[in-house]
């Protein structure tokens, strides 16, 4: 019967955690619906911008662009790592440290790399490996808005004015679907001019002049583009956090069925045993 009793005390453990995973997973589904809108609203003005900036550059000489859009000798470059700052969401977080320590290991191997960490599993990682975490703003979360993000950006290209980093770089999760996350190494700083583009300068009409326009749009575009990271990451986020509840809330179903398998026939055995015995009693007395 001790056996019984471990097996009952089992399916009523995972029957629990199945309430918990569902639950979590429809929570998620909810942030998703909202996180989603945000960035399906966002993306086509953020594309746009750059697509516009790109090609504006593309015609300026490269002293007329800028201190954004300076190169420089790679010596000292800055990973923005964009992450959760909880964990149950698949290899959501994981993804991106593994990027951020192949790229360390691989295209920045003879360079110094320090980092920016926005959300909590990134900044734990990093810091516990003895890695440079300049910085870290994991409350960004909880008021995410253009003007908080807007100032982490601003900081960004204070530092890479100063000389600080020659290069910044934003590690992120892209948004594809619930199920699909596409890890990005994206360039930030300094900003690259597209040499092929769709959109032809000579279609616009400059006021007051084109490098004017340039050096106003250059800051705005690189705001909006980490408020666009950001509220992509946000998204993948729950997405993948929701897949991996479905998950865990499928296998917990699975392991229930299992167990009660099991202890249904745990019990017919204790059942059979004792009607057994009790037949082996009376035969005995009957003999």
């Amino acid at each position: 019967m001790a056996n019984l009793k471990e097996i009952r005390s089992r399916i009523t453990s995972v029957g629990s955690t199945m309430q918990i995973t569902s639950a979590m997973k429809m929570v998620s589904a909810a942030k998703l619906k909202r996180a989603q809108d945000a960035i399906t609203q966002m993306r086509p003005y953020a594309n746009k911008l750059t697509e516009l900036l790109s090609s504006l550059s593309s015609t300026l000489d490269s002293s007329e662009g800028g201190v954004y859009t300076k190169n420089r000798e790679l010596k000292k470059v800055l990973f923005v790592t964009i992450t959760s700052n909880r964990g149950l969401c698949g290899g959501f977080n994981a993804n991106i440290i593994k990027k951020a320590k192949s790229l360390i290991e691989g295209e920045y191997l003879d360079v110094e790399v320090e980092f920016l960490s926005i959300g909590k599993k990134s900044s734990e990682y990093f810091t516990k490996n003895s890695y440079n975490v300049i910085s870290t703003h994991d409350d960004l979360y909880s008021d995410l808005t253009y003007k908080n993000t807007s100032e982490i950006a601003q900081s960004l290209m204070d530092l890479f004015i100063n000389d600080e980093y020659d290069k910044v770089v934003l590690l992120y999760n892209q948004f594809k679907n619930a199920a699909t996350q596409i890890v990005m190494n994206e360039q930030f700083l300094p900003v690259e001019s597209s040499e092929e583009s769709n959109t032809p300068a000579g279609d616009y009409i400059f006021e007051p002049n084109q490098k004017d326009i340039v050096e106003s749009l250059i800051p705005k575009s690189l705001k909006t583009q980490l408020f666009k990271a950001v509220l992509d990451s946000h998204a993948s986020e729950h997405g993948a956090r929701m897949t991996a509840m479905h998950k865990a809330t499928d296998n917990a179903g699975e392991l229930k069925k299992e167990l009660t398998l099991s202890y249904n026939k745990a019990r017919q055995a204790a059942i059979t045993g004792e009607i057994l015995e009790i037949v082996g009693g009376a035969e005995a007395l009957n003999g």
